[in-house]
């Protein structure tokens, strides 16, 4: 049944459409071949439904658990539940949608968000960072900035890509939202040359730190 709500609005162009965009997701270790925007619409009518919710993350599916994630109650998660949830997330979608969708907005985060950071997974360590960034823009009190960026530059450049993507992104909020950090935020960025060359398509700021970080700044006047 679960399965079924997600091939109901199937249609021939949809399936066609749906190679194209596998083929893209698979390059970036996806392994669905929806398109997002007809996966929303689908999750809209459903509205928040739990149960619902629950069953579809249980498929294993990648495109039901995509939308698991949008029809659920983030708050009702336990910290035990989210924790095996990220553990078996695997796919960079799902386990984004994760962390953003639910994770964030759960009175748990914090404390997972510690646990995390110290987590032998790099996966799991890679969701502890992107909850760091978040409170390195949003309630950065508490946190050892100084501390962050040390563990950046000596553990960074040989990370694991998902890892390294989350610590890169707390590199460069620090940059951004601290002007007393910036010009270290930007001097490790230069030295570890992290993303330098990712390909980045035009309008888009590029995740290479010190371009990121002082294009954000410019922005904000």
């Amino acid at each position: 049944m679960p399965r079924q709500l997600l091939r109901n609005r199937e249609t021939s162009g949809d399936v066609q459409s749906s190679v194209r965009i596998r083929a893209v997701n698979e390059r970036h270790g996806d392994d669905h071949g929806v398109n997002l925007t007809k996966l929303r619409a689908v999750a809209k009518p459903l509205k928040t439904d739990q149960d619902l919710a629950l069953a579809l993350w249980a498929t294993g599916d990648t495109a039901a658990r995509l939308v698991a994630l949008l029809v659920c109650r983030p708050k009702e998660f336990d910290a035990a539940a989210l924790d095996a949830m990220i553990r078996e997330a695997g796919r960079p979608k799902v386990h984004d949608w994760l962390v953003n969708y639910v994770i964030k907005k759960n009175p748990h985060a914090e404390e997972l968000r510690v646990t995390w950071m110290d987590d032998p997974d790099p996966d799991v360590r890679s969701a502890g960072w992107a909850l760091t960034t978040e409170r390195v823009t949003k309630n950065p009190d508490g946190l050892d900035l100084t501390a962050l960026l040390d563990t950046v530059e000596s553990e960074m450049k040989d990370a694991p890509g998902r890892l390294q993507w989350a610590m890169n992104a707390c590199l460069a909020t620090i940059g951004i939202e601290h002007p007393d950090l910036r010009d270290r935020a930007v001097g490790i960025g230069e030295r570890l040359r992290v993303l330098e060359d990712y390909p980045t398509s035009p309008g888009c700021i590029s995740p290479y730190a010190p371009v990121w970080i002082r294009e954000m700044v410019a922005r904000k006047g």
